[in-house]
């Protein structure tokens, strides 16, 4: 773990004893909301290891990371933070450029990498959204008759939105968010040395961003428009699907 790390988990920690001790602490949003979180952490490092393995690079599968076990991929402290505090990760990818296919630049291997994660959210997000609408159109018994379809509606819903927001949170252009990894994939080199060597600057801009309110507002109304566009698109396909039903 390296200096900027320690004092993220530090940071956050203490946002976690505050979350715990302010009468706001919610354990069955918790036991709801951990299911989405550990699928959503585990694609996303999965991704990560096999965009890197497509394109030449066999370092995530000799460490293990070419699975969806769950324990491969989980940092528990990062999940708790994710739980109590919406910030969170799995244990970083470890690739190697010099890997890759050759018809491809390491700066943009590692940008193809970066993007990886994020992208997987919202095509999970999209996916476990379209199970959900399944089972309120053809299980409308089960999915809002019965405690059990509720709960499980109710875990549906939060996956949803915990991938969407994995992946929108992931893109903010800050070290050590997978945007970072994109945007230095596209910055001219003097840009990226720039930026690389600033590294820690960036790194507490990112936690100022994160514990106020500029966060919520940059990110809550991106996440918000990808859910409902996802909605949308849902229910179109099920409208025209139950019309060329009848």
């Amino acid at each position: 773990m390296n200096f900027d790390t320690r004092y993220l988990y530090i940071i956050l920690g203490l946002i976690v004893i505050m979350n715990l001790f302010s009468g706001s602490f919610d354990i069955l949003g918790v036991l709801l909301t951990l299911p989405g979180v550990l699928v959503a952490i585990t694609f996303h490092e999965y991704a990560h290891a096999l965009a890197a393995y497509k394109l030449g690079d066999d370092t995530p599968k000799v460490q293990g990371r070419l699975n969806l076990n769950p324990l491969t991929h989980l940092d528990p402290i990062a999940v708790v933070l994710l739980v109590f505090t919406h910030i969170g990760w799995g244990k970083p990818v470890e690739i190697n450029p010099n890997n890759f296919d050759r018809k491809i630049s390491a700066r943009a291997g590692e940008a193809i990498v970066a993007a990886a994660g994020p992208i997987m959210n919202i095509l999970l997000a999209f996916v476990i959204a379209i199970i959900f609408y399944a089972l309120q159109v053809f299980a409308t018994g089960f999915a809002i008759g019965t405690q059990t379809g509720m709960i499980i509606m109710t875990m549906l819903q939060y996956a949803v939105i915990v991938n969407v927001g994995l992946g929108v949170f992931n893109l903010i252009p800050l070290p050590p968010l997978d945007g970072s990894k994109v945007l230095m994939g596209f910055l001219p080199y003097n840009a990226k040395r720039w930026f690389e060597d600033h590294e820690k600057i960036f790194y507490i801009v990112f936690l100022i961003i994160w514990i106020t309110p500029i966060a919520g507002e940059i990110v809550s109304p991106i996440i918000n428009a990808i859910d409902t566009g996802i909605t949308n698109m849902i229910y179109g396909l099920f409208s025209i699907f139950m019309w060329k039903g009848k």
